[in-house]
């Protein structure tokens, strides 16, 4: 059962997130930031994410063999080097432990991605955490009517 709309209690928060979310969506590539937040919310256990961000990347036009291969990228071939390196980033961000992120992530990325690319996919990286603790904690609920 959903604890709380923060959309609704905390709407100036919500709209603050949101333009984050505003600004992912017009800096960083489609096919890159739904491979980011589906496998984010993976390790995040957010339900309600992986289930949005998988039927958007859907409608898109993403493959489903290439979604689901999202939760053991390491091993399937389906990705180029630069969504490797998205992925890798983002696993290292979602998880940050107490050293950070390693250097040789970083600097894999930082070997593909500009510096304005790799600061706009940390950013979206950064703000699919965020939606992703907010939906986890206030258990959004999953729409039935899909």
């Amino acid at each position: 059962m959903q604890r709380m709309n923060v959309a609704e209690v905390a709407p100036q928060a919500y709209q603050a997130v949101l333009g984050l979310e505003k600004y992912v969506r017009a800096n960083v590539g489609h096919t890159v930031l739904a491979l980011v937040k589906l496998r984010a919310s993976m390790l995040n256990g957010c339900a309600f994410c992986v289930d949005m961000h998988s039927r958007d990347a859907l409608a898109a036009g993403e493959s489903d063999r290439r979604l689901f291969a999202v939760a053991t990228w390491r091993e399937a071939p389906f990705f180029d080097e630069r969504e490797r390196t998205a992925l890798a980033l983002t696993d290292a961000v979602t998880r940050l432990g107490e050293h950070g992120v390693p250097d040789d992530v970083w600097d894999a990325a930082a070997k593909v991605w500009s510096e304005k690319e790799l600061a706009d996919l940390l950013v979206a990286i950064a703000t699919i955490n965020v939606w992703n603790r907010i939906a986890v904690t206030c258990r959004n609920d999953l729409p039935t009517d899909v």
